[in-house]
């Protein structure tokens, strides 16, 4: 039976070859966009799953308040790691890493270096608490010694060209002469380690050593003994505070208690984040890689499942838009015996064939898509043609969606009437209308918040990229790695300064745009009690920073080689007055202390108070910073002029070769660091954009076959109406608006359900746009458009159609 049943079907599908390829090409769309969003999501879920007993292993993170400014670290204090294993018997292992950032490496002996951008200080213990294994050498000691450094198996092959390195030697720039010790395999992309090639023995670091408790750069990891749960240690982990940072403390507050440094409102409270959901779920700065975000993914998951439902919706509606051809079909059946459940059987078998058909569209779409699919989401996903389980989890899935797609035009056509439909006065039994118009009222409203959400994106990303940041990234050419250069870098900065294109130049590590951060706390030197401190950025600059960069003073002055006192000098910016509960004016001429353990103090006055400036994301508010005078620099930012640009950047490659040799010579342009800020938001723009044509395809299909149904029920009436006079455009106008009322009522829902849902989603940055009202007059606007052109075509159709034709079928 099932073999006739396959075998009828696919007469019946040969039979109608454009309705056949209208319901494969609309549930291959659905079926490809939500393929690739899946393997998405899979990926992103996966995150950091690989390593043993994941279960068990959570990061430290440390909520500080102090100086005024409330801090959510995910890294804690250097001694914190050792003390958690002396003090809290329910912790199993505990490891640290320091992120040095990108670092020129070489073979040792060779002169030419490359850059390896995520170097990282770790120690042995690593191996054992993640379970990773070692290609080579002894995961067990790898890095218990100094100046000893474990590589992945692709910088091996890079620097040796072999696998076994161990004991061969590498150069790291400042850092010096490494032996490795180790090879690792590489490191999973959808890990917190992804793209980490080298790792250097903590043993050798100084400050891994010093019992900073008031210095937060280390992110640790520990794995808790089997059956305790995170909570359980969260009382010890706080009794730190008392026991170990408080003491600390009073090495700058002489007689602080815990008691007073609470109830000056100040705090530091420990806790732990399953190391599976930090990729997802933690918003702390800085990340030791790049995070994702959930609620993207609760969007993209929401896309994915949209197209589906809408893909099934397209498919109900051909459907029922043929159910006119074959009502005699079915009264034939019914009256030569079949039953319901049979012709049910045989409807369904259809729609499987169909669903199977438009899974190998879809499985050969996604394949050619991938590539592209890759690139905008900076993923290297793949399909797992391999894997038995995706197999079949594709194979059933598509039975079901076959199943719910087949089974209300089953369903429906199965019912028939056979009197009726083979007296051919069937017509107005074929009822339904009311699921129909549901269902395309469904379909538009998703398509209308899905551009409602598309033109909100791209509104914040254009506000974004227009906002006046308070300083000027355009035309600003940073070069890198300038640190190499010692103590030629002032003439490293003359040399280019002296470059006709060059307007000015900075000698800064520190930039508006993604770089390193430093957070200090200062207290004022009339009253240096805890409850005055100040919390801020510390940024060292040159004397050229603000020009450069194109601050604006608001009071006082830029620093001045003029006078010898401006080496202690200090620029605030607005923030900072603001913490200090001063003004701009009055602030000038005070005096900033910083304590440093073993070193004594340093003293600075304030000459200056710069505009806020946006140097962090707009998803943040602005900081409180100040920027203090120094050479020391790793970076160096070169304000360009009108010119030639290759011909610039090719004197200044040739200034750095000259005096940098052997190192490669890396720059970069501001507004590009700054616009990969916001890649994120650019992609889910890109994505919303894609998905969001892909659901208005699928919906003009749905309402396409609507419209061919309504027209094929509605010929009779439209062939008296022209007999009686009725011109085209008004049978056109009637056949329309039956369709744009559902269109109004989608609309109705729609709107304010974008609204609520993208007023969340702005909610996330500091500075955002208000929501526009033509934002939702527009998607309300291109949803009428839309549904016209498909629907106006078919009303011409059926409305310049001959009505002796009409008429005769009776």
């Amino acid at each position: 039976m099932f073999k006739n049943h396959i075998k009828i079907a696919w007469r019946s599908l040969k039979k109608q070859p454009f309705f056949t390829f209208l319901n494969t090409f609309g549930l291959a769309i659905g079926m490809t966009g939500a393929l690739l969003i899946s393997l998405y999501i899979y990926d992103e879920l996966g995150y950091d799953k690989m390593f043993a007993d994941v279960e068990r292993i959570h990061r430290l993170n440390a909520d500080i308040k102090f100086g005024g400014q409330v801090e959510y670290q995910p890294e804690v204090s250097a001694p914190m790691a050792e003390a958690i294993l002396n003090d809290i018997s329910q912790v199993e292992a505990a490891t640290r890493f320091r992120s040095t950032g990108a670092t020129l490496i070489k073979k040792s002996g060779e002169v030419n270096s490359f850059k390896e951008p995520r170097t990282t200080y770790a120690e042995t213990s690593m191996f054992s608490l993640l379970g990773l294994e070692l290609l080579h050498g002894d995961a067990s000691t790898a890095l218990d010694e100094p100046n000893t450094a474990v590589i992945s198996q692709t910088l091996a092959q890079k620097l040796f060209s072999t696998e076994n390195a161990i004991g061969k030697s590498i150069d790291i720039d400042v850092y010096g002469t490494y032996t490795v010790s180790g090879v690792i395999p590489d490191l999973p992309k959808n890990s917190f380690l992804q793209e980490r090639n080298l790792f250097l023995s903590m043993a050798g670091y100084p400050d891994a050593r010093e019992g900073a408790w008031g210095s937060h750069n280390y992110y640790t990891l520990i794995k808790l003994k089997k059956g305790i749960q995170p909570n359980e240690i969260y009382p010890g982990l706080n009794a730190m505070v008392g026991k170990y940072v408080i003491p600390f403390v009073q090495s700058f507050f002489p007689g602080i208690t815990l008691k007073q440094f609470e109830e000056s409102g100040n705090y530091i409270k420990y806790s732990t984040i399953p190391l599976t959901d930090i990729h997802l779920h933690s918003n702390r700065s800085p990340e030791f890689s790049p995070n994702g975000n959930i609620q993207n993914l609760y969007i993209l998951g929401a896309i994915g499942i949209f197209l589906i439902i809408l893909a099934s919706i397209n498919f109900m509606n051909l459907s029922t838009a043929q159910s006119l051809k074959r009502a005699k079909e079915v009264g034939v059946r019914k009256t030569l015996g079949s039953g319901r459940s049979g012709l049910i059987r045989q409807f369904l078998t259809e729609s499987g064939l169909i669903s199977f058909g438009s899974l190998l569209v879809a499985v050969i779409l996604s394949t050619a898509l991938l590539p592209v699919f890759n690139q905008l989401s900076g993923k290297n996903l793949e399909i797992p043609f391999t894997n038995p389980l995706f197999l079949l989890l594709l194979v059933i899935a598509t039975l079901i969606l076959g199943f719910l797609s087949g089974s209300y035009p089953a369903l429906f056509m199965s019912r028939f009437v056979p009197v009726k439909v083979l007296k051919g006065t069937g017509d107005q039994s074929l009822g339904g209308s009311r699921t129909r118009n549901i269902l395309v009222i469904f379909q538009f409203a998703v398509s209308v918040l899905l551009i409602i959400a598309t033109l909100v994106v791209y509104q914040q990303l254009n506000f974004i990229k227009g906002k006046d940041l308070g300083y000027a990234k355009d035309q600003v050419l940073v070069v890198d790695d300038v640190y190499l250069l010692g103590n030629k870098r002032q003439v490293f900065k003359k040399e280019i300064e002296g470059l006709t294109q060059i307007e000015h130049a900075t000698l800064s590590s520190f930039l508006p745009t993604p770089s390193n951060r430093s957070d200090s706390s200062f207290l004022l030197n009339e009253d240096r009690s805890q409850e005055k401190a100040v919390q801020m950025q510390e940024w060292q600059a040159d004397y050229d920073y603000v020009k450069t960069i194109g601050l604006e003073l608001v009071a006082g002055r830029d620093f001045d080689p003029r006078f010898g006192t401006d080496s202690t000098a200090i620029l605030v910016n607005e923030t900072t007055v603001k913490k200090m509960n001063s003004t701009p004016t009055e602030v000038l001429g005070r005096q900033l202390v910083e304590l440093n353990q073993g070193r004594g103090e340093s003293i600075y006055t304030i000459i200056g108070v710069v505009k806020n400036f946006n140097f962090e994301t707009l998803h943040n508010e602005i900081d409180a910073l100040g920027i203090f005078p120094s050479n020391n620099a790793g970076r160096l930012a070169i304000k360009l002029g009108e010119g030639d640009l290759n011909r610039t950047l090719a004197q200044i490659e040739g200034v750095w070769n000259q005096m940098a040799v052997g190192k490669p010579f890396s720059y970069h342009f501001m507004d590009d660091s700054f616009n990969q800020s916001y890649e994120a938001e650019q992609r889910l723009g890109t994505i919303f954009m894609i998905f969001t044509m892909l659901s208005i395809l699928i919906a003009c299909l749905g309402l396409f076959g609507l419209a061919a149904f309504n027209a094929q029920k509605r010929v009779k009436e439209i062939g008296v109406r022209k007999v009686l006079g009725a011109i085209v455009g008004q049978i056109t106008y009637r056949l329309s608006m039956d369709f744009l009322k559902l269109v109004f009522v989608s609309i109705l829902v729609a709107l304010p359900l974008g609204w609520f849902v993208m007023n969340r989603w702005l909610q996330d940055f500091a500075y955002r746009i208000d929501l526009p009202w033509w934002v939702l007059f527009l998607a309300a606007f291109m949803a009428v458009a839309i549904a016209l052109i498909t629907v106006s075509w078919q009303s011409l159709k059926a409305a310049m159609a001959n009505p002796v034709k009409s008429l005769r079928t009776e």
